[in-house]
């Protein structure tokens, strides 16, 4: 490989950067408003309701969707139904563990995502990982571990709410790269805000619980907007820069959920929280530079050694 190749495979752009770290602001503010309003003693069934029905509306507008018909368009309806049910899983899982658990501790067993996608994706689309990746993911369960403290007295519902958030996220990130051949872009955002905002919406009336002041429904109507966004912003970072380059700087959200945490609800991570999401991050980040390492040595040897080399890593 030329240092050329070289040099532009390790080059990210900043501008990437910075839309990657935005969009972690994003989510954040999803995320710390949830929290918000269900500790208001709003339903996380409704909360998550209408954060889909908005983004919905948002999808709508966003992709000026009279005059850009590919959006509708898909291959496999039933696929990108089950799709956004996974989603919807993820956010509603996710909003109720929020009510007990601190921001930064949803945050780090989330971090645990890229390695239970790097597990899955072996017996789901043929992707498997090498024995080194699969000390990594066993690293980042230990981390997992660390945080929730299964068997004591820290352990709580909010840590099992908090892995079926990041199970469920996983089966959607796995079914959107089956998927991102054969559908668009447009349809797949639109299509996983639209199946769960139609599918849940009789939950969404049984346990609706109308916000009381315009404050509270101002917070409510903004899910939409952050979530739609901050998914937005990554569609723009990933156009920039390659997913092996920016799998790092997601990370950085738990800046922005450390600072929320504070200043919103007067909350900072124990030390067992640190330690576990030291544990993970290190965990991702040796999973993302064994990747790097297989793909720069796959563009150097022939196709019928790939096999060989995958199985080594």
């Amino acid at each position: 490989m030329s240092t050329t190749t070289a040099t532009h495979e390790q080059a990210t752009p900043t501008a990437a950067i910075l839309l990657v770290f935005s969009a972690g602001f994003m989510f954040s503010c999803l995320d710390s408003s949830a929290k918000y309003l269900v500790l208001s003693g709003l339903p996380a069934p409704f909360i998550s309701w209408v954060r889909f029905a908005v983004h919905v509306v948002l999808a709508l507008l966003l992709f000026r969707s009279w005059a850009n018909p590919s959006m509708f368009r898909v291959k496999n309806l039933p696929m990108q139904v089950l799709r956004g049910i996974f989603l919807f899983g993820s956010t509603i899982f996710n909003f109720a563990a929020l009510k007990t658990l601190q921001l930064a501790e949803t945050t780090s067993i989330y971090f645990f995502a890229p390695m239970v996608i790097t597990a899955l994706a072996g017996p789901l689309l043929g992707e498997w990982a090498g024995w080194r990746r699969w000390m990594a993911i066993l690293a980042g369960f230990v981390g997992v571990l660390v945080i929730t403290r299964p068997g004591v007295a820290a352990f709580q519902m909010g840590h099992v709410y908090a892995v079926c958030s990041t199970i469920s996220y996983c089966l959607y990130v796995i079914m959107t790269r089956h998927m991102s051949a054969t559908e668009t872009a447009e349809s797949l955002i639109f299509y996983s805000a639209l199946a769960p905002a139609v599918l849940m919406l009789p939950v969404g009336v049984y346990t609706a619980a109308l916000p009381t002041d315009a404050f509270h429904w101002m917070i409510l109507l903004l899910l939409g907007f952050f979530g739609g966004f901050g998914h937005w912003l990554l569609i723009k970072a990933y156009k920039q820069a390659t997913t092996t380059a920016l799998a790092p700087y997601p990370y950085l959200q738990m800046v922005w959920m450390i600072g929320f945490g504070y200043m919103i609800f007067g909350q900072l991570p124990d030390k067992w929280t640190i330690a576990g999401a030291g544990i993970i991050v290190a965990s991702g980040l040796y999973i993302v530079h064994r990747e790097h390492r297989l793909r720069l040595k796959n563009r150097t040897l022939p196709m019928a050694e790939d096999e060989d080399l995958a199985k080594k890593l």
